[in-house]
């Protein structure tokens, strides 16, 4: 039998709406659950992605389909699972350790008919601005169903910084000292500005907040103060853990950050959502705002473990690149003009597969349901019905990333989610529901329960045919 996954709200009558609503879907790299201040952050400072969560719906059980970039991207686009596409890892990464790193595919394949290519058919103007990394050139977003691309390419991030000159092939260079998240707004606004009434998608994927971590100086040292003023500056922020499993960073350690208090994230997080405030306003001083479905979401966990720990995921476990919650429980806000009610906050977990049957849904078009295979329409969610008929969630990880996780696979079921780990072969069980944080792992206590998940996972990943990673035979213990 499915499991009902419920949803915490009051049931809300539809409101007429247009057909063909514009479709903004905005992506964050590398943003944690706690991050905005309507998920709790007390440092970092969000007021318009506040109001529009006051405005919206805000998900509480929101997941990326993996915890790091690439993959949760490629699931977006297609409606897929990483591991049913087969891009597992970043595009780029690799590493070792008492593993063999599993191989994966290293672009979004043109065989797959992405949500642009979809809306486009179904009469939008498409229109890519920001981070891609799904690819080469001949992979890019024009390649898959947009009109448009404004500086989406291969990278990952923005290799020579945040202020022009860039080097980013796809985004004329602007005035010297120019920061990125402005400028890409900039980009969005103008193609709003000069859209000729059709209906639009735009899909809004910034490079923010990836490393490196840069921002404006005099914002940066509003929240040095702020910290200063917070008494942040004079505890411990970040806790040195255990050495690295994988033999690239074998001669470093885990860096753990317990509180968010760095003022240069803060500014990034800050500057991010004024550029969303500048976009919204755009839409309303063109009459769009109330015509207009907008998504938020991040493609993976906030990075506090490694690469300079600069925000804490705090109450959940661990960040970017591992299985926990922090690495894969992202913040997610939905509007829908007319047919959400505002101030809902929804329980109900749901993953990023299922943005592709939603976007149709809103969009008014008939599902494809070959294409969107892993993916279930969240309109009824969003419409006031308060649970979806869905047995489980599953992620597969079989990488090591730079943060400190080891390769594995986690489901989801109910309240219980199940990480089974593949360099020693244990289960993980947590209830989180009553923990969080993961803190308490009940697989001793609940093993039957454990058995039946695990045994779940692996009908799973045998039907989608995931590659397991290898023991590495010349592996030299360090830790």
């Amino acid at each position: 039998m499915p499991v009902s996954f419920c949803c915490r709200r009051e049931r809300s009558a539809l409101s007429h709406f247009a057909p063909k609503p514009n479709i903004i879907f905005i992506l964050i790299d590398d943003m944690g659950w706690t991050d905005l201040g309507c998920y709790g952050s007390s440092f970092y400072e969000t007021p318009h992605l506040d109001t529009l969560a006051a405005e919206g719906v805000r998900f509480t059980e929101a997941y990326a389909a993996c915890p790091v970039c690439s993959p949760t991207r490629a699931s977006i686009m297609t409606g897929k699972y990483p591991a049913t596409l087969g891009v597992t890892n970043w595009i780029g990464g690799k590493a070792r350790g008492k593993l063999i790193d599993s191989p994966y595919v290293d672009h979004l394949s043109l065989e797959e008919k992405s949500v642009a290519a979809a809306l486009k058919e179904g009469g939008y103007r498409t229109w890519h601005v920001g981070k891609w990394h799904l690819g080469g050139r001949e992979h890019y977003p024009d390649n898959h169903g947009f009109d448009v691309n404004v500086g989406g390419c291969h990278w990952g991030a923005p290799k020579k910084g945040y202020f022009s000159p860039y080097g980013i092939d796809t985004l004329e260079e602007g005035p010297e000292g120019e920061y990125l998240t402005d400028r890409l707004t900039d980009e969005a606004i103008r193609l709003i500005r000069q859209n000729d009434g059709s209906p639009f998608f735009l899909n809004l994927w910034h490079y923010a907040v990836h490393t490196p971590i840069q921002a404006h100086p005099e914002l940066t040292e509003r929240f040095a103060a702020k910290a200063r003023a917070q008494g942040l500056d004079e505890v411990e922020t970040i806790v040195q853990g255990e050495l690295f499993p994988c033999e690239h960073k074998k001669h470093l350690h885990v860096q753990r950050r317990v509180v968010q208090s760095d003022p240069v994230y803060a500014a990034m997080v800050h500057n991010l959502d004024a550029n969303i405030g500048r976009l919204i306003e755009a839409l309303k001083e063109t009459g769009q705002y109330e015509h207009t479905a907008i998504f938020f979401t991040s493609d993976n966990g906030g990075l506090a473990t490694a690469e300079g720990s600069p925000t804490s995921n705090r109450p959940l476990h661990e960040g970017k690149g591992w299985m926990y919650e922090g690495g894969v429980r992202e913040p997610f806000i939905v509007r829908w003009p007319g047919v959400t009610k505002p101030g809902t906050v929804c329980d109900v977990p749901v993953t990023s597969p299922d943005v592709y049957p939603t976007l149709l849904g809103i969009a008014g078009l008939a599902p494809l349901p070959e294409q969107h295979t892993d993916g279930s329409s969240l309109v009824p969610l969003l419409q006031g019905e308060d649970a979806l008929e869905r047995e489980a969630i599953y992620w597969h990880y079989p990488h090591y990333g730079n943060q400190g996780g080891t390769p594995g696979s986690s489901i989801r079921i109910g309240d219980y989610k199940l990480i089974e780990f593949f360099e020693d072969g244990r289960l993980e069980l947590y209830d989180l529901k009553n923990d969080i944080s993961e803190t308490r792992d009940l697989s001793s206590q609940l093993p039957e329960l454990a058995q039946r998940m695990q045994a779940k996972l692996a009908q799973w990943r045998e039907r989608v045919e995931a590659r397991i990673p290898q023991p590495n035979p010349d592996f030299v213990p360090w830790r």
